[in-house]
């Protein structure tokens, strides 16, 4: 095994060759695909006579247009069901895996391969969505790719990509109370810029992340592409193969000896050379909440809308722009704004983990008067578990509606959408224009635990006051 970093290794791994253009030919281990970028897909393969050269490398779920509420068929949306029997269509014609709502394994593509154990160190994984870069959080090369792109790993298991740089982003300390993983990849974001992280894959390290559990380094790595970042990852160790071992698609018996000894080898060597390496303490991060139209437009709790002078120059006109859009002046703090809807889920917040943390501060109160509040676990086997632990009674009881799992207000490709000038208290991952549904909506970006405060109180609240 070659010196250097894990991003080195598995990519030289995975080489098949170098084309004429400069890129790399990439093998690609694990295919995700789901019904919205896929049909243009398959209908691509058909014009040219083509087939799925590995469909047992492919795995298919539904999670972006399904309703969360009513998930009879047909699908009330009528383009919603089309998309849906193209997938199952496509699916059955290739012999791909596909896990459908009711086989108790359907879910957002993102939470279902990990909660599997699809999703393993060494990996290079690619889906036709963004946030693929989620599965880094297992030490895989995990990438976001477009519907051209998800046409070539169907015909060729490789894809044509440019070799990245790679930035440590090390993060030293213990969070304080209150303070979760989201709060540090936006304190992240919010410090090195949403174009920050372009031309790199980030390594996340530090005694931070070697302390986070999985599902905390899945949110992190989740939203490295909103920091620019082509993927993220964290390097494997013994709180990965902890979570993976006995997981349906881990390896078995000596096979799973051979399995934690070949992780070890691809991890990042300790003289590796990174190409940038920043340092963040985690003593310095506290709950944070986006008040602007990027990721990169948060602020601690505790602080106000940063005034325009404030910010660097090349930050000022977008600046300008989201205080119009967003309606919030400067200088005013986050904390009290008014809050319309609460939503709780999303491949950045949607699993049993972050369920728990916000059923600990829904516990006992009850959501505001006028506002709508509802969670939506992430697959169904995170609605299965919640519900065999009573979560679903926690959220119930106090005011929130439970949901069946499904991508939901997250970008709102679904029944689930703000209206007008709506404001949200969101633990999903984008809060652009528009994004979550109404072309006014707004959109504040926070951890599930602080949506949940936002929830009982009526307005953006610091979660501290329900952490003892």
């Amino acid at each position: 095994m070659s010196k250097g970093t894990l991003f080195d290794k598995v990519w030289d791994l995975h080489t098949v060759g170098t084309l004429a253009s400069g890129q790399t030919q990439l093998f690609i281990g694990l295919h995700l695909i789901h019904e919205v970028t896929s049909p243009q897909a398959f209908a691509m393969l058909r014009e040219r006579g083509l087939k799925v050269l590995f469909p047992q490398r492919t795995v298919a779920t539904v999670d972006h247009i399904v309703p969360t509420d009513n998930q009879a068929r047909p699908f009330v949306d009528t383009l919603a069901e089309e998309m849906m029997q193209a997938l199952e269509r496509n699916c059955q014609e290739n012999d791909i895996t596909f896990y459908n709502i009711g086989t108790g394994n359907q879910g957002i593509v993102h939470v279902i391969a990990p909660e599997q154990g699809l999703t393993q160190p060494g990996m290079t994984i690619a889906c036709g969505d963004s946030h693929t870069s989620t599965h880094g959080a297992f030490g895989a090369i995990a990438f976001g790719i477009g519907t051209s792109q998800v046409r070539d790993v169907l015909a060729s298991q490789t894809l044509a990509l440019s070799k990245l740089k790679v930035r440590k982003v090390e993060v030293n300390g213990t969070l304080k109370p209150g303070v979760y993983a989201k709060d540090v990849v936006l304190h992240i974001i919010r410090t090195l810029g949403v174009k920050g992280g372009v031309g790199y894959a980030y390594e996340f390290a530090g005694t931070t992340f070697e302390q986070m559990n999985m599902e905390e380094r899945m949110t992190a790595c989740n939203m490295s592409i909103e920091g620019g970042a082509r993927c993220g990852y964290v390097n494997p160790d013994k709180v990965t193969y902890e979570y993976l071992k006995g997981k349906d698609f881990a390896p078995k018996a000596e096979d799973w000896d051979k399995a934690v000894t070949w992780w070890e080898s691809i991890r990042s060597d300790a003289d590796a050379e990174y190409d940038d390496i920043v340092v963040f303490d985690a003593a310095d991060i506290s709950p944070t909440v986006t008040w602007g139209i990027t990721p990169g437009q948060g602020i601690g709790i505790n602080q106000t809308i940063p005034l325009p002078e404030e910010l660097p120059s090349e930050d000022r006109f977008i600046a300008e722009e989201a205080y119009r859009y967003m309606d919030l002046a400067p200088g005013n703090p986050i904390e009290g704004t008014k809050i319309d809807v609460c939503f709780i889920g999303s491949c950045t917040n949607g699993r049993i983990s972050d369920l728990r943390e916000a059923a600990k501060i829904a516990q006992g109160n009850h959501v505001a008067q006028g506002v709508k509040a509802f969670v939506v676990p992430g697959s169904e086997r995170v609605k299965k578990e919640a519900e065999a632990e009573g979560l679903d009674k926690i959220f119930e009881a106090a005011g929130f509606e439970w949901r069946e799992p499904g991508c939901s207000m997250c970008l709102a490709m679904n029944p689930d959408k703000l209206e007008g000038r709506q404001i949200s208290a969101s633990s999903s991952n984008r809060n652009f224009k528009g994004r979550q549904g109404s072309a006014s909506g707004r959109t504040l970006l926070m951890s599930p635990a602080m949506v949940a405060a936002a929830a009982i109180k009526g307005t953006v609240a610091d979660v501290r006051e329900f952490v003892s």
